[in-house]
């Protein structure tokens, strides 16, 4: 990382609010359930609805919030989303040490804080961009992506010793102040931020949600990461459906070995992050992107050919997690600065949340599929074709424009700022 970037000291507190944001998103993925089980006595069905509450508006609200960052300035929105997310943490926490705290109140809760969440995390990626020259976004977007995988290891894993070492409330309180913390450290940011000019007459929150949809359509390199996005997330879904089957019935994997399997592609993304910041400079944007999609979506397809529960299995699935971890942030990472640098400032917000929602929205079909596949044609066969399904994103990308992207990211046009 370039001293001139640590140097700047707004972009060290985006660092660490960012960071300290993720930590308790995180964390709190993991304390809100175990706050229904251990003190509210959740059943499964009651748990997987609470998950599903948290979850749910990524899809209800990412367009939306990309038309409304747009046209605030992103410290605001950040800052406001972490008091929200703080206040709602530490009043479940404050009505858990009364006793009041209900499953009602806790979906509530859960709900706040996914929804607040997708706005933060759309807002620090449009603040990137007006934080730093266009020529630093890769290593940005590195350090940023870097700590956002460091938090998806250890936030869980926080958010579960928080709540055996000390108690589901104390636990919820602990996942507030990391929203406090980061809510401290970017309000310091000090740089004046230059938003889009908005007109005397501001476009209905549709016409903007539509105006983000056609500029994202209306880009070549912006429809491909969509459309891989989306083949991608789709067969990924369906995969994991099988993956989950196929570990402890198939392979036979005791608990902790599953558990190993499943965590081994967060150590791959902390590596891939690192690479992301070196490597589209000296090979260019687009041959990372399609080598390390394939690289990445294809370590899976070695799975189905694995038998037993022997540590040599054990070992050949670490291995394709690491891999699959460290291609895929490789990809994240590079997509998010090629993103960045071919739109414009007005039009951040937008093209962030168009392709979470069009990148996500397959999702739960692909997970129905998954099961579908598994209980028709068996789980080696099924996790094979899912597998080979994941390899049609670097397939697209490798026959559109995008793969022949250079050391040097276009700029955008100056269309797309309504």
């Amino acid at each position: 990382m370039p001293s001139s970037l640590w140097r700047d000291g707004d972009f060290r507190r985006l660092w660490v609010g960012q960071t300290a944001s993720q930590l308790g998103e995180q964390a709190s993925l993991v304390v809100l359930p175990l706050v229904a089980v251990l003190t509210l006595d959740a059943g499964a069905g009651q748990l997987g609805a609470l998950r599903a509450v948290g979850q749910v508006p990524i899809l209800l609200l990412s367009l939306f919030a990309g038309a409304w960052v747009d046209r605030w300035r992103t410290r605001t929105v950040m800052v406001l989303t972490d008091v929200g997310r703080t206040l709602a943490l530490g009043a479940a926490a404050v009505a858990g040490f009364l006793g009041l705290l209900g499953l009602p109140a806790l979906f509530v809760v859960a709900f706040a804080v996914g929804a607040l969440s997708v706005f933060f995390d759309v807002a620090y990626q449009a603040s990137l961009v007006r934080l730093v020259e266009r020529d630093q976004l890769v290593r940005g977007n590195s350090a940023l992506e870097g700590s956002r995988s460091a938090a998806q290891i250890g936030g869980p894993a926080l958010g579960g010793a928080l709540v055996s070492l000390l108690s589901a409330p104390i636990a919820a309180a602990s996942s507030a102040l990391f929203f406090a913390l980061s809510f401290l450290t970017i309000r310091r940011m000090r740089r004046a931020e230059s938003i889009p000019q908005r007109s005397e007459r501001p476009a209905r929150v549709g016409r903007r949600i539509l105006a983000g949809l056609r500029f994202v359509v209306g880009d070549t390199a912006l429809r491909t990461v969509c459309l891989a996005s989306a083949a991608f997330q789709f067969s990924f879904a369906a995969l994991m459906t099988v993956y989950l089957l196929f570990l402890p019935r198939e392979l036979h994997l005791s608990g902790t070995a599953v558990g190993l399997a499943l965590a081994a592609p967060a150590p791959g993304a902390l590596l891939g992050s690192m690479l992301a910041a070196r490597l589209p400079g000296r090979f260019g944007h687009g041959p990372v992107l399609v080598s390390a999609a394939l690289l990445g979506d294809g370590a899976f397809l070695c799975v189905p050919a694995l038998h037993g529960s022997s540590a040599v299995t054990v070992a050949a699935l670490l291995a394709v997690g690491f891999v699959f971890g460290a291609g895929g942030q490789l990809v994240n990472v590079t997509v998010m600065a090629v993103r960045q640098a071919v739109t414009p400032d007005g039009m951040q917000g937008r093209a962030a949340a168009t392709i979470t929602f069009v990148g996500m929205g397959l999702t739960p079909l692909g997970s129905l599929l998954g099961g579908f596949l598994a209980g028709e044609w068996g789980l080696r066969t099924s996790l094979l074709v899912t597998a080979a399904g994941m390899t049609l994103s670097p397939v697209l990308m490798a026959l559109s424009p995008l793969a022949r992207l250079g050391r040097t990211l276009p700029g955008p046009d100056a269309k797309g700022t309504a």
